[in-house]
Order: structure tokens, then sequence, then C-alpha cells
């Protein structure tokens, strides 16, 4: 099993755009499980935010997997599990793991936005827009334009772990699911994540 990066990557010189709309999968994945995290460490209006942020990370990745089942591609399944960039011990990592999600996912649907599709683009910059206006409502703060300036934070969100089971990996919920935010999941301890 390789491990792949849910980070947005960059497209190398030549890439067709296409490759991008599966890097916004990869970040979809990615923020689902995240959100599965987030949940499990927060509580009234804040397990709420975490509620819809995790349902529109998986309508987004649902219409995302469409699109390249349209498209006449294979869309790539989620890791089982994913480590995170830091561990999450409660609601102020929890906010901290949900702007910083939604700046990562902000970065892909950014390079989609490139894509010579009108209807394709029209979609990755509403995607955009939803990731930076969630963003901001779990921490009200102006930074730079999304994808620009990484301050120093040069990390995957979250990378699938391979051969690793987590509790909710392991139960009945497909493989990849984090279950709804509130179920208590475990992250691997990481690196300081440098802020």
């Amino acid at each position: 099993m390789t491990e792949t990066s849910a980070e947005p990557a960059r497209a190398p010189a030549g890439a067709p755009v296409g490759d991008a709309l599966g890097r916004a999968l990869s970040a979809e994945h990615a923020a689902v499980y995240a959100y599965g995290v987030i949940g499990g460490k927060t509580s009234g209006a804040l397990l709420r935010r975490a509620t819809a942020g995790f349902d529109a990370h998986r309508a987004r990745r649902d219409q995302l997997r469409t699109l390249i089942t349209q498209r006449g591609g294979t869309p790539a399944e989620p890791g089982p599990t994913y480590r995170l960039p830091f561990e999450v011990r409660g609601p102020a990592d929890a906010v901290r793991l949900a702007v910083l999600v939604e700046q990562r996912v902000t970065t892909a649907y950014l390079e989609l936005a490139a894509d010579r599709d009108p209807a394709l683009r029209r979609i990755a910059a509403l995607a955009a827009q939803e990731c930076a206006t969630r963003a901001y409502g779990w921490q009200p703060k102006i930074g730079p334009f999304p994808g620009m300036d990484r301050g120093g934070a040069d990390f995957d969100v979250a990378v699938p772990t391979p051969g690793a089971e987590s509790p909710s990996a392991a139960s009945s919920e497909p493989a990849g699911s984090a279950g709804a935010p509130g179920q208590e999941t475990q992250p691997e301890p990481s690196a300081p994540d440098g802020q």
C-alpha cells in the first residue's frame, strides 16, 4: 500500500489540469476524516459547526467523485486512516485543525479553478468560497490569500497511514469513513506543526 498526501500538490509543467480534480478529491477525503476528529473533540456550538463542515465536505467529496466518473475516470478511494499534522487534544486544537483543513482545501479548489471547463471552474470557485467562509467562521482572522503563504506551516493536513486501522475504520463503517462528528477518534501523534 502506498502513502499518498492529501495536501494539494502543484501540477508539474505540462500536466493536464484534470489532475487538479483528483487532488481536490484527495483534499476532500482528508477533510472528511479530519472533521470526524474535530467533532470528537468539540461540543455545543463547536460540535454543530463541525457537523456542518463534515456534511459540507462529504457532499463536495461525493460531487467530485461523480464528476470524475462522468469524465471517464476512476475516483480515488480514501485511506483507511490519516495521520494529522498535530495531536488534537481538545477544542482549541480542533479549531486550529479545522482552520488548517479549510485553508488547504481552499488551495486545492483554487488550483481546480484553472480548468478549461467553465462549469468546473464555477464549482471550484464556489467550493473555495465555502471553505474560506468556514475557515473564517472557525477563526475570524484575515490572513494571506489561500495558497500564497503558509507561514512556515508546510505540512500535510492529513496523510493516509498505510496499514493502520483507526477505531472508526475497524467498525462497520466503510473504509476511510471518519464516522459522524461527535464520535471519538484518536489521531496519531506527529511532529509539532512549527507554529
